[in-house]
């Protein structure tokens, strides 16, 4: 189920590995990631109490392992967006970015290259998780979106993945540190 966690954002748990998304309804409606396939019939039904997933405009991932991605196909009329170093791991060795195979053969959306903002978020680079990573900062709430970089209670993401950057991993926690947030929204509730 949907949990408003800030004014006018809302994040869905999926039950498969606690992966996390959010929907956000500014300017355009948005979301940062779409949860794991495994999530697909609970995301769906919780989804459509707020909005028709074709109504929605957005669709930015953290990064492209299945597991953030998985959804993907809900939002037939969004636009999608990672950053340009994700988009071209993907183009690259599309099996290391996704890391599974089904995912893979399904996903056919056009990517486009994160801009430094995008609908009133800022845009932070942070690899080492994947080399790119990406967070959100929204300033008016607070509300930091880590993707796999930062955990609540500290914990960080792996970086022993195909397209991890793992030297990279603490100067990224470092710049994530320098965000005074006051709600954090994970990759993963772990």
């Amino acid at each position: 189920m949907f949990k408003k966690i800030a004014e006018k954002i809302w994040k869905f748990t999926g039950q498969s590995d606690q992966a996390n998304c959010y929907y956000l309804d500014f300017e355009k409606r948005m979301m940062i990631d779409c949860c794991n396939r495994a999530d697909r019939q609970f995301l769906l039904r919780d989804l459509k109490y707020m909005m028709e997933p074709s109504e929605m405009q957005a669709v930015v991932f953290t990064h492209l392992h299945y597991d953030h991605i998985g959804n993907f196909d809900l939002f037939e009329n969004a636009e999608f967006f990672a950053s340009e170093e994700e988009i071209e791991d993907f183009e690259k060795d599309k099996m290391s970015a996704v890391l599974n195979e089904e995912t893979i053969n399904r996903f056919t959306k056009q990517l486009k290259p994160l801009p430094e903002k995008l609908n009133g978020l800022d845009v932070i680079r942070v690899p080492g998780h994947t080399r790119g990573s990406i967070a959100l900062w929204h300033e008016h709430t607070k509300t930091l979106f880590s993707g796999d970089t930062l955990f609540s209670k500290g914990i960080y993401g792996r970086a022993d993945l195909p397209t991890s950057v793992p030297d990279e991993m603490k100067q990224s926690l470092k710049k994530l540190e320098e965000y005074k947030f006051k709600v954090l929204g994970p990759g993963h509730d772990y």
